[in-house]
């Protein structure tokens, strides 16, 4: 079996989706840049309004032994972290719809997860050292 490499699926997704849908860098910038800033870093003109600071997203990887953490990304994105009504952290509804893919965030475990999803998680996974 051929095991398709993180870094090639962002283009196996682009060849099934819609051309109208957004691409994970317009989701992040959508849903994510006013408090994570452009790059990622957690310093969005909207992280000055919170009460802690948005995380910096560049770092994941290297607070986790240089492994990109996709499964925890994913769960926090989708809000399996436990999330309260309190948090800071928006409701990604519409990322919730729409076409299903496997993914699988490291934990050897492919999910069926919405394919905007998958592309948000893989876009901050670009973001790692930057």
């Amino acid at each position: 079996m051929i095991r398709l490499g993180w870094m090639l699926l962002p283009l196996a997704l682009a060849a099934c989706m819609p051309e109208d849908q957004p691409t994970g860098a317009e989701d992040f910038a959508t849903y994510c840049a006013a408090c994570h800033g452009s790059s990622g870093k957690g310093d969005g003109p909207g992280a000055a309004g919170l009460d802690q600071r948005p995380v910096d997203l560049t770092q994941l990887s290297a607070r986790d032994g240089g492994e990109f953490p996709g499964t925890r990304v994913m769960a926090k994105i989708w809000g399996y972290t436990g999330r309260d009504s309190a948090s800071a952290m928006p409701q990604f509804g519409p990322l919730l719809q729409g076409e299903l893919v496997p993914y699988d965030g490291g934990d050897g475990i492919a999910t069926p997860t919405p394919v905007r999803l998958v592309q948000l998680a893989e876009y901050v996974r670009l973001l790692q050292g930057k």
